[in-house]
């Protein structure tokens, strides 16, 4: 006699999720609890009956609580159900933040440190972490004030999207801050436009190796 796989092959698991959901004809219970597409409750009823009606009504039979007693099943256009659990486990998923750094002199051109802030605002914007780096060269150590200066002018320019974790500190000849992004839902921009950010992704952007401006 031949033996079945112990892996299951061919067996609903509902741990699967529901890309492995029964439906129409493989609906193998007695009888099941329907539910219709707008949440109405059509009883309990014959599998063979209750896809009659889903198939009038041009959508699928879907068992979505098999485990229950009768199973439930759901009225539901069936490529639709698909795309939308896939939607709800993406949006679940956590966002990995990753720390990004943005670097510049206290002598930088307006332009170039506008430059600067747009690129942080885009990393921040995307959940991620940014570190900010100002370098000291030179001369420019003998008036380390004015640097801490630019670094506080970048957390006032950056505070609709981020916040920062301490203040700026002095390691060796830089002066370095680390930056959070603020709740989705609080980010304001503005040194980009948002349809723009969307269609791009910060992932894609060479880090920021250049401090000679």
């Amino acid at each position: 006699m031949a033996r079945h796989n112990s892996g299951g092959r061919g067996r609903y698991n509902r741990n699967q999720g529901s890309k492995y959901l029964r439906r129409n004809e493989r609906i193998r219970a007695r009888e099941v609890r329907v539910i219709g597409p707008d949440g109405k409750n059509y009883g309990i009823m014959a599998p063979r009956d209750a896809v009659k009606i889903a198939k009038e009504a041009g959508l699928d039979l879907i068992e979505v609580s098999p485990s229950a007693r009768p199973p439930v099943c759901r009225i539901l256009d069936y490529g639709k159900f698909l795309y939308e659990e896939s939607k709800k486990k993406k949006d679940s998923k956590p966002v990995s933040s990753k720390l990004k750094e943005v670097k510049f002199r206290t002598s930088i051109d307006p332009h170039d440190f506008e430059t600067k802030l747009r690129r942080a605002e885009e990393f921040l914007y995307h959940g991620n972490k940014v570190k900010v780096t100002l370098s000291f060269r030179g001369r420019e150590n003998q008036h380390k004030d004015l640097g801490f200066e630019r670094v506080k002018q970048a957390i006032e320019m950056l505070k609709q999207v981020a916040t920062p974790d301490a203040d700026p500190k002095l390691v060796g000849r830089n002066v370095t801050l680390i930056l959070s992004p603020l709740p989705a839902n609080k980010r304001k921009l503005v040194f980009n436009r948002q349809e723009e950010l969307e269609s791009r992704d910060p992932d894609d952007e060479q880090p920021d190796d250049s401090d000679e401006e």
